[in-house]
């Protein structure tokens, strides 16, 4: 399956990094253009279980089209959060949910991310699909 196009931009990006380090420098620049997240959506509803850092991601559905909001209170990993809202946003529920996580492969990210981190990728991950799914219903 192709990847959306915000996403596969992304992706691309990420694929021209030519060391782990111009990726974690990638990863902190998203980090740091991510939007203030609310203290009071930092409720137990919002988190990410699963994370060593503590993460939260909300969703709302507008004219059909998904937007998310996310922080994280360790900087690589808001930046992973950074990197699938704007991958994710303003798509729709269906397409979301139809995307598997095989991309954090391509973008040469998960051979730098510690295991835990990748992990936690793949939590926050599933936590947007599970929103995005429960606006199918």
């Amino acid at each position: 399956m192709s990847l959306p196009s915000a996403l596969e931009r992304i992706v691309k990006k990420f694929q021209r990094a030519s060391s782990n380090k111009l990726r974690y420098e990638q990863l902190l620049w998203y980090a740091k253009k991510l939007p203030d997240f609310p203290e009071a959506e930092k409720i137990p509803e919002n988190k990410v279980y699963g994370c060593q850092s503590q993460v939260y991601i909300t969703a709302n559905l507008d004219d059909g089209k998904v937007s998310y909001q996310g922080d994280s209170d360790a900087q690589l990993v808001k930046g992973l959060v950074a990197f699938l809202i704007e991958g994710l946003n303003g798509l729709t529920p269906q397409e979301i949910i139809e995307i598997t996580p095989d991309f954090i492969q391509e973008t040469g990210l998960k051979a730098s991310l510690t295991p835990s981190r990748a992990n936690g990728f793949y939590n926050i991950f599933q936590m947007m699909k599970t929103q995005a799914n429960s606006y199918l219903n």
